[in-house]
């Protein structure tokens, strides 16, 4: 008997052991998830990195490359089966990539290519369609998307305007971003060069201008995000260097607050987020005094307060948050690096780990669930 019980014992720890290890692995395997970098290639990148970052201990590791012409933005589909990039080299060439990816072994495999406006420069897909926010072109491409998740020949096309105050960066038409609404009702685009926005009613395989709202003269309306819960719309101004904040209710956008970003007036505002709590709001500036600009986000309406700034590497064009809220990560083109910030989630403050990922000309970061 003493012997069944000494058998016992030892059965039962060895079940809890490989218990322990396999809850062990199975949290080290949420904590690590796909990162894809995409650059510009007019120096010596070749393309689209890959890697797997633990969002628990902020360390990448690099598996694989593929080569790409300037894949400057890119995307994953809801399920992280395709990626879509763009090639902005401002000539005939332009347009957009689909890639098949194997999520375990981070490699990309490239499945077809469709014509763009002139620089395409952002994406946004609802996995029905896909828009190309093209930044020389002056337009907003939309494509259909196959059953297989490859991109179709461009099905139509939105074009901006020119009507903007500044003599020297609003001549010509640009557009630099569009993004679907949470209800997945609307899209808005960002008519740089006319300091508006353009809101369009989703009709299936279309869109239909439904209005145009209008921001302060000179802006240069450059991105846009939402808040996690949908009711607030987020956009930086390139030139201005403000955040502009609205309340979005019923396919309508409200602006309720206009608070700097850009101190230093350097006209070169970049890119923003919303931390995933939803509770601080950070936004990119360049070309003097590059880095983040950080705003506690009012739970009742959205309102901003701005409560810090961390200095970056050069020329912070894209950054973006791991899912779990912990880090930060700037890709900051003219150092060739992209840097890994510790979040403080209570008070919203960045920390500079010193962890960097070694990447030529970085300027688009994506993670990948």
């Amino acid at each position: 008997m003493k012997y069944t019980w000494i058998r016992w014992i030892f059965l039962m720890a060895g079940i809890i052991g490989i218990a322990s290890a396999c809850a062990s692995r199975a949290d080290q395997s949420s904590d690590e998830i796909p990162l894809l970098i995409g650059t510009y290639t007019n120096g010596n990148s070749e393309g689209i990195y890959s890697f797997r970052f633990n969002q628990k201990t902020g360390k990448a590791i690099i598996l694989d490359s593929i080569q790409a012409d300037n894949p400057s933005f890119l995307v994953a589909s809801a399920d992280g089966t395709r990626v879509y990039a763009v090639s902005e080299s401002n000539d005939s060439t332009d347009g957009v990539s689909t890639y098949a990816f194997d999520k375990e072994k981070g490699k990309l495999k490239w499945l077809n290519k469709q014509l763009t406006g002139k620089a395409p420069c952002h994406i946004s897909t609802n996995g029905q369609i896909l828009l190309t926010a093209n930044y020389e072109g002056g337009s907003l491409s939309l494509f259909p998307l196959r059953e297989d998740g490859c991109v179709e020949a461009e099905g139509k096309t939105y074009r901006g305007s020119a009507s903007g105050v500044d003599s020297l960066r609003q001549t010509t038409p640009h557009v630099h971003c569009s993004l679907f609404t949470p209800d997945g009702k609307q899209v808005i685009m960002t008519d740089f060069s006319a300091d508006r926005l353009l809101c369009f009613d989703l009709l299936n395989d279309s869109l239909r201008l439904c209005d145009s709202v209008f921001v302060e003269a000179g802006s240069g309306p450059r991105h846009l995000t939402f808040s996690p819960n949908g009711k607030q719309l987020y956009l930086i101004g390139e030139l201005s260097g403000n955040v502009y904040v609205y309340a979005y209710k019923d396919r309508r956008l409200q602006a309720i607050q206009t608070i700097e970003a850009d101190e230093v007036h350097a006209r070169g505002s970049a890119d923003i987020h919303v931390s995933p709590d939803g509770r601080f709001l950070y936004a990119s500036n360049r070309l003097k005094h590059d880095g983040i600009a950080i705003f506690s986000v009012n739970p009742s309406d959205g309102t901003l307060t701005h409560i810090g700034y961390q200095p970056t590497s050069k020329h912070p064009r894209h950054f973006n948050l791991t899912p779990n809220g912990k880090y930060l990560l700037v890709a900051c083109r003219d150092d060739h690096v992209v840097q890994v910030f510790e979040r403080n989630a209570e008070s919203g403050l960045l920390r500079n780990t010193g962890r960097t990922i070694q990447v030529p000309h970085p300027v688009c970061i994506q993670f990948i669930l």
